[in-house]
């Protein structure tokens, strides 16, 4: 459940994201208990920053020969096949090749397992579906639509520098973007020098505000490599290493930090910061926080709050619809997490563990999604806590191929293809598993005797099924994980 890479998906993955996103098309987790770090990702472009800034015009192309005329296509267009022509599910049939392939050892004694045709919505084959099983790095395809669903894809997280009225000390306050990268902060530091100095201010106290997140900052299984401390203010998910992906060593302070780097750039551009950056405080203490006293004075009308300073300058993030690709692509733990506050902050709850727990739940009830059981103890399936069912799943993937809810797309479409994308790439390379590299595209879920794997196969007939298979207590994801694949490869041959 690790793993971003500055993201963007390379020209080949985009190849195969259009083939497959005419309805619409991972991943996995660390051992928690340091028997395995994280499943790595294998294929991402380099990135840029979060902002979205038009590139300088491209020289002209040179005149290359046409394609040949027989190159064949690398994925046959999905289609949704009439009523009609539309075989009925032949449950039998489909129950046949999956029974023997879920009884594997390798998957352990639980197991679930759910197919949907995501053109009807009707299940094919449900095998203790509606079971709620810990889903480990699956559960960020519940996090990811929640958010979409609450923010919309054009959604974008800001980082903002403020000033106090008299100009003295400028505050950097965090919005909960964990891409912010050292080309970004450099670029705020220089639009906010600018700024001080068109109003003539050269020499500053700097001050922090990490106060838009709740609750600890550490996630319950605590310092890990797998995770930073969650807070609202980092640059590069507090990475060490020049890693964009996987588990890397973590700052202990990734907002003190930032802080720090900050105050260096603002003073390569000219302005001088007095002092050392210091943690904004969260304001004057409420009047609820002291006891009540009695008075026979007249009440006084309250004054009115003072407006909160303009902002000098302010950086964003790439929109919602990269993050949540970005998220699902490489099982980026740290985005989920803030993905998760997002839609806490969203729906009017604590940017908490807790309160995003709480919205993700919310936003999907809105969905009409089967919930029993259901329970989201973080955003991204570190925790054992966390429960869903393969149904819940299916269902999910299912509403964002659904035409009449485009926003939900890049949940599909930020799928790593099997075999050659993402944390899939690895994957579908041996036969009989190697009939679905290309066709599957899914999220995948490891922890210690936790293996899961959800997402969408493009059938022979060009039909698009979604499907979700949950096993616990699993003795070796090296058994596990290629009878998952064997698992969904075969859904690539139905039609």
């Amino acid at each position: 459940m690790p793993e971003p890479r500055m993201w963007q998906l390379t020209a080949g993955s985009a190849a195969l994201g259009l083939a497959l996103a005419a309805v619409a098309v991972t991943a996995a987790g660390p051992w928690d208990t340091g028997q395995r770090t994280a499943e790595r990702a294998r294929a991402a472009a380099p990135a840029t920053g979060g902002a979205h800034h038009a590139p300088p015009p491209a020289p002209a192309a040179p005149r290359r020969p046409a394609p040949a005329p027989s190159a064949p296509g690398v994925l046959p267009a999905l289609h949704a096949p009439a009523a009609a022509e539309r075989p009925a599910g032949r449950p039998a049939d489909l129950a046949a090749t999956l029974v023997p392939l879920l009884a594997d050892p390798g998957l352990g004694p639980l197991r679930t397992a759910s197919v949907v045709d995501t053109a009807t919505g009707t299940q094919l084959y449900g095998e203790g579906a509606g079971t709620p099983m810990t889903p480990a790095s699956t559960v960020k395809i519940a996090t990811v639509a929640a958010a979409l669903s609450a923010l919309g894809p054009d959604h974008r997280i800001p980082t903002t520098v403020t000033a106090t009225a008299d100009g003295r000390t400028v505050t950097l306050t965090g919005g909960g973007d964990p891409t912010l990268d050292p080309a970004r902060l450099g670029r705020l530091a220089a639009d906010t020098a600018r700024a001080l100095k068109a109003r003539g201010h050269t020499s500053v106290r700097l001050a922090y505000d990490t106060s838009l997140y709740e609750g600890p900052e550490l996630h319950p299984i605590g310092p890990n490599e797998n995770l930073a401390p969650v807070t609202a203010l980092m640059t590069s998910e507090g990475r060490l290493d020049k890693s964009n992906s996987g588990p890397a060593p973590r700052a202990a302070d990734p907002a003190g930090d930032t802080a720090t780097a900050f105050a260096g750039l603002l003073t390569a551009a000219g302005v001088k910061i007095t002092g050392a950056p210091t943690k904004a405080t969260d304001g004057p203490t409420k009047a609820t926080d002291a006891p009540a006293q009695a008075t026979d004075a007249p009440a006084k009308t309250p004054a009115a709050a003072p407006k909160p300073p303009a902002p000098l300058a302010r950086t964003h993030s790439a929109p919602l619809a990269d993050l949540a690709e970005r998220t699902l692509t490489h099982s980026d733990n740290d985005l989920a997490e803030a993905l998760a506050r997002q839609t806490a902050l969203a729906r009017k709850q604590p940017a908490s563990f807790e309160g995003a727990g709480k919205a993700v739940r919310d936003e999907l009830a809105k969905l009409g999604l089967p919930l029993a059981g259901a329970r989201f103890a973080d955003g991204s399936g570190l925790d054992r806590r966390d429960r869903v069912s393969a149904a819940l799943l299916t269902t999910l993937l299912t509403r964002a191929a659904d035409p009449a809810r485009p926003a939900l797309r890049p949940v599909l479409t930020g799928l790593p293809v099997g075999g050659f994308t993402g944390t899939l790439a690895g994957r579908f390379d041996t036969a009989p598993a190697t009939a679905g590299a290309g066709l599957v595209r899914a999220k995948t879920g490891t922890l210690t005797g936790v293996n899961t794997l959800a997402g969408t196969v493009v059938t022979a007939d060009g039909r698009l099924l979604a499907f979700a298979f949950l096993a616990g207590r699993t003795l070796s994801p090296y058994e596990a994980q290629p009878a998952l694949d064997r698992l969904s490869a075969a859904l690539a041959g139905q039609g």
